[in-house]
């Protein structure tokens, strides 16, 4: 999902921030044998699949350095300075407004996400009109849901205020600081426990796109194919034996030593929310491609994040197809 706005570019375009970067991922060089991988967001019981499937890649050889970022515009950015190789996300905008050598080449995710509201104060979509939301980062997907449903909807919220985190989100609504936001499954699911009959769950349709997927620069790809393919055949078949056994992850986690000191109540959030998301087929067993590519000019045109006719955008200017078509013909299609 394109997590890059006007702004972000600009920033992109400036260097700004660079410095930074360059603490966080030290000196260039130092790490050329590593693949690292910026992931703009914290570690979660939403990320642990992402995590366990690294984490198989390693077993297979690939040696992976993990670095979590305050948001997922340094993350893109890291990766296209070159202080990163693979990137979380989808950086459709940031492909087509700065031309980076940038391709997307495995989806992660579709869209699982709930628009909710302190019943107190909101009802439906049309008493956030002049409201202040908040969403999970700049140009994330919760925010493009967001400035999609004000098309559909009619309406213009007063601001738009970025919380990183759908846990974060969902206590935020639950201490009142926040009266009206978007969360994911787990954290529906912790409104409803801590909260009954407190917020409203606005309906939201007609919403297929990526959410997640993996991004690298086009040379990295190519001068490290048998890395890439390598973790792209590892996340599909963790998808697939999780969308089989949801159950599994809560396991995985105890055999890698993931996430030790998660609290006890997320701990208990693991099987229940990976077993939801199977249920909603959130884990693309085929990892995107072509079809994907389609849906997301669909929806990332009509929110704004990208520019011109659908039909027009080509998969191949935003994808590199090689490594998951390398991965299919290995594991077979699903």
């Amino acid at each position: 999902m394109p997590r890059t706005t006007t702004q972000s570019v600009t920033r992109f375009a400036a260097g700004i921030g660079a410095l930074a970067l360059a603490a966080t991922f030290g000196l260039a060089g130092t790490a050329e044998a590593k693949v690292r991988v910026a992931f703009g967001d914290i570690a979660s019981v939403e990320t642990l699949h992402l995590l366990v499937a690294l984490e198989r890649a390693k077993e297979k050889g690939v040696d992976i350095e993990m670095t979590y970022l305050k948001s997922e515009d340094i993350a893109a950015q890291a990766v296209v300075s070159g202080q990163a190789d693979i990137g979380v996300g989808g950086p459709y905008a940031l492909i087509q407004k700065v031309k980076v050598p940038v391709r997307i080449f495995l989806q992660l995710s579709t869209l699982r996400f709930y628009p909710v509201v302190n019943a107190e104060f909101y009802k439906t979509w049309k008493d956030l009109n002049g409201q202040e939301i908040a969403v999970h980062s700049r140009g994330s997907g919760t925010e493009a849901i967001m400035k999609l449903m004000e098309q559909k909807q009619g309406i213009k919220f007063s601001k738009i205020s970025y919380i990183p985190g759908s846990e974060v989100r969902a206590g935020a609504l639950i201490q009142g600081n926040v009266k009206a936001s978007i969360v994911d499954a787990a954290g529906r699911r912790l409104l409803e426990a801590k909260a009954p009959g407190k917020f409203i769950v606005l309906p939201l349709e007609g919403v297929a796109a990526t959410d997640e997927a993996l991004f690298a620069r086009e040379d990295f790809l190519k001068s490290n194919a048998k890395d890439i393919n390598t973790i792209t055949e590892s996340v599909l078949t963790t998808w697939r034996e999780v969308q089989g056994n949801p159950a599994v992850v809560a396991e995985w986690r105890t055999k890698y030593k993931l996430l030790p000191d998660l609290p006890a109540d997320q701990v208990a959030e693991i099987t229940p929310y990976f077993a939801e998301q199977a249920k909603g087929k959130a884990f693309p067993m085929n990892g995107g491609g072509e079809a994907a590519a389609k849906d997301d000019f669909a929806f990332y045109t009509l929110s704004g994040q990208l520019q011109g006719d659908p039909a027009s955008l080509k998969t191949t200017d935003f994808w590199e197809l090689g490594p998951l078509n390398t991965a299919l013909g290995k594991v077979g299609t699903n």
